[in-house]
Parts: C-alpha cells; sequence; structure tokens
C-alpha cells in the first residue's frame, strides 16, 4: 500500500505545482505590469521653441488619423526595404519607474508631435518636433494609478486646433495648449460617477464641436464635457467601460456615437447621450478594445477570447445582423476596411503564432490567413499596409483579397523589445512613428 500512495502524493505534487505556475503565469499576463528594459534616457531640458504650431499635409492628430480608418493620406512612400529605413531619431525616456508602462500611441500635428508617458508618481505629457525630436514642453498631474500592464496612459491623446487632450488611466481629462504646454483644465470621470475597469481607462478622447467625450464606465458610461471649460455637458447609460475609442458616424447629414463598450456596441446620440441601441456583445473581462470599422451604413465589431467579429447593417431606429462567426477574433488589434476587405490580426495578442487574415466585410469569407508575419498592429499609407508584430519587426504588406503578398521586412526596426509590443504604427508627413514603452523611434518614409 506504501508505494501506491506515494506515487499518488507525487503525482498531486506535481499537479499543485503545476497549478500554481500556471496560475502565475496567469497573473502575469492578466495583471503584472512589463517591466521597463534596455536603455532608459533622462528626461531632458526643454527647449526653447517659439515657432507658430504648423499644420502639414499628411498629419496624424488622433487615435487612427483624421478619418478614424487607420489610413494615412501622404503618398510617394519608399517601397524597397532592401537595404532598411533611414532612421532620423529615436528617444528613451517616455517612461521613468518600474511600473511606469505607457502604451498610447503618438500624434502629430505639423512640426508638433505628443505623446504620453509616466513616473513613479505622474502622468506625463511629452511635446516634441516631430522632425528632431527636440522636446518642446512637459506637462503632469500627480494620480494614482493600479500597475496591472503599467501605470501609463492606454488612451491617445487628440489635438485639435490649438489644444490637445489627453486621458489617464485613472481618468483624468486634460486639456493642454499645444504651443506650450499650460495645463487649461483637468477633470477626474470619477468625480462624475464613473469607475474604472480592470485595465484602466482607455477610450481615446474624441473632439467633436465644441465637445470631448470619453468612456467613464459606472454612472457615467459615456460622458461628454465642454471643450473649453471642461465642464460637464452630459453624461449617458451605465455598465463597464470598453477598451475602444468611440467614434463619431454619420446618418442622414448628422453625426452620432458609435460607442464600443464592456457589454456590447451602442448607437448613441452625440447632442444629448440618448442611446438609439445596443447590440449586445459580452466579451470575457469586458474587454472590448478594437476599433468597430464603418463603411456607409454597416459597422464590423470583433473581440478575442473566441468571440470573433460580426457585422450590422444598421440606422438610427435599429439594426440587422449581416453575419457572425469566428473568422477575424481580434483582440486589441485593430482592422482596416480596403475596397470592401477587411485586414485584420487574428488571435490572443501576446502570441506570437497569431493569424493575418483577410476578410470579405459584406459577407464574413475568408479570402486568405497566414501566419507569416506573426501577430501584432497596422496601419496602411500609399496602398500598402505597414505592420508592426509584437517583437517589434516590421513588414510592407500590399493588399490584395487574391493572395497575401509581402513586399518588405525589416527585423527589430523597434530595438529593445522585452515584452509584447502593442502599441500602433503611425505614419504623418512622410515619417514612421513607432512606439513601445519607454522608446519612441522615427524613421524616414521617402
Amino acid at each position: 500500500m506504501k508505494k501506491p500512495l506515494k506515487i499518488i502524493l507525487i503525482v498531486c505534487s506535481i499537479l499543485l505545482v503545476a497549478g500554481l505556475v500556471f496560475g502565475y503565469l496567469m497573473y502575469r499576463i492578466t495583471y503584472s505590469s512589463e517591466s521597463i528594459a534596455g536603455k532608459i534616457q533622462e528626461i531632458p531640458s526643454e527647449s526653447v521653441d517659439t515657432s507658430s504650431v504648423l499644420t502639414g499635409s499628411a498629419d496624424w492628430p488622433n487615435w487612427r488619423g483624421e478619418q478614424f480608418d487607420g489610413k494615412s493620406p501622404f503618398t510617394g512612400i519608399k517601397t524597397d526595404w532592401s537595404e532598411g529605413l533611414k532612421k532620423l531619431w529615436q528617444v528613451d525616456y517616455l517612461c521613468q519607474g518600474s511600473s511606469s508602462a505607457t502604451w498610447s500611441s503618438p500624434v502629430v500635428k505639423g512640426n508638433r508631435l505628443i505623446v504620453m508617458g509616466r513616473d513613479e508618481m505622474n502622468d506625463v505629457v511629452f511635446c516634441l518636433n516631430a522632425e528632431t525630436s527636440k522636446l518642446i514642453w512637459k506637462g503632469s498631474y500627480e494620480a494614482v494609478a493600479v500597475s496591472s500592464h503599467g501605470e501609463g496612459s492606454r488612451a491617445t491623446p487628440y489635438m485639435d486646433s490649438s489644444f490637445v487632450y489627453t486621458y489617464g488611466r485613472s481618468g483624468d481629462l486634460a486639456c493642454w495648449d499645444l504651443k506650450d504646454g499650460r495645463l487649461i483644465w483637468r477633470k477626474n470621470v470619477k468625480d462624475f460617477g464613473g469607475q474604472e475597469p480592470d485595465w484602466g481607462f482607455s477610450t481615446t478622447p474624441l473632439v467633436l464641436d465644441n465637445r470631448v467625450i470619453v468612456q467613464g464606465g459606472g454612472n457615467a458610461l459615456v460622458i461628454t464635457f465642454d471643450k473649453h471649460t471642461g465642464e460637464m455637458i452630459w453624461k449617458s447609460m451605465q455598465g463597464e467601460a470598453g477598451y475602444a475609442a468611440t467614434i463619431p458616424v454619420a446618418i442622414d447629414n448628422e453625426t452620432e456615437l458609435l460607442v464600443y463598450h464592456g457589454k456590447g456596441l451602442s448607437l448613441v446620440n452625440s447632442e444629448n447621450g440618448k442611446e438609439f441601441w445596443r447590440a449586445p456583445w459580452e466579451t470575457k473581462y469586458c474587454v472590448n478594445a478594437s476599433t468597430p470599422v464603418v463603411y456607409q451604413d454597416i459597422v464590423f465589431n470583433t473581440s478575442g477570447y473566441s468571440m470573433g467579429g460580426q457585422a450590422l447593417k444598421f440606422t438610427r431606429d435599429g439594426y440587422k445582423t449581416l453575419w457572425k462567426s469566428e473568422v477575424i477574433g481580434a483582440q486589441h488589434s485593430d482592422p482596416i476596411l480596403i475596397d470592401g476587405y477587411l485586414y485584420s490580426y487574428s488571435g490572443e495578442s501576446t502570441r506570437k503564432n497569431g493569424l493575418f487574415k483577410c476578410v470579405e466585410m459584406l459577407t464574413g469569407k475568408e479570402m486568405w490567413s497566414t501566419k507569416e508575419i506573426s501577430q501584432g498592429t497596422a496601419t496602411y499609407v500609399d496602398g500598402h499596409l505597414i505592420c508592426m508584430d509584437i517583437s517589434g519587426n516590421i513588414y510592407l504588406v500590399k493588399p490584395n483579397p487574391r493572395s497575401f503578398e509581402l513586399a518588405g521586412t525589416i527585423m527589430k526596426a523597434m530595438e529593445d523589445v522585452k515584452s509584447a509590443a502593442w502599441t500602433v504604427p503611425v505614419v504623418a508627413n512622410g515619417k514612421l512613428y513607432l512606439r513601445h514603452l519607454q522608446h519612441l523611434v522615427c524613421y524616414d518614409l521617402v
């Protein structure tokens, strides 16, 4: 009897250790903060820059660009990557401190680049010269933050006229003077009934007319402030905040809001917050994080966790489901629509063996799928997709619904990538900007 008992104890011990290891790994993946590895520079002194804020020919002033579709209007990019791209500059000081991981992407307007950062106690906003990387100004405010995947901002700033709006993971919505960094106003959505989701407030501010709009969760699922004064205009609905950007949509020559929150996709009146309809889409952990794709009266939304995606035909009065399937399940990588076809990563964003797919938007038909470029994020410019995988390699892809066409590869375009590189590539005025934690790199695309 002793031998079988010994075997049972050994097996139970192995299972216990395996369970503990699995639990630790799941905790690390789900809630821990990425370490700030590699080179970390000291934040430089601010330079004196008296020049006016200019407008470029192909700016990228907000999340996914001016049309909210992930496409740059710039033309004339270099498509021969056999000898790489010229690196113009790199800064390595955006995150200062062990738990300061920050994910938001840069935005660019002419000669100004805005990007979020973090130190041990503060949310930080940096304004750089987009051409030279010189630090023009730095703003900050103290913000207590938990460390699940870092204390820094997830939301991308929004440049509007001579102001820029930022949203921290702890719920601080702030307006800054774009020229000199003066803090105009700051509000925290928790003071209006907002409730922080597990991985922090993440929705990029949307500026619409005289309003700035974010998801606040709790009793302020959608909340709108006067963009000049910071006074609340309205708040609407209750529930879990999502992690995706709220986007404007035109219906009968008026602009409404598509809100991808924790429990589904809603069409909301932009003037008063009235919810016209809600398409339920309840994902594990309430992680709806990929920006919906809109073409005329059709919207496509997708999530990870085996949810897949769906295409809806909609009006103010309601919606009809065109199709629903697991053909695309993008955890937090945004699909791009080109000539009626969705080009998108699919699968969990921490796994290198993700899929990149082409799917017909109207039908959900998969045209092709490849593992050739790993899991990552994508941006469109001048007839090409620029994709960055989670290891920091970039790929030039020619959109083609008949077959996958890889036109160029640059390995380690983003260096010092020890954890997954999730921040989407940004293209503005002929330059490619890549961000991972404390690093921001600028390449010449022409």
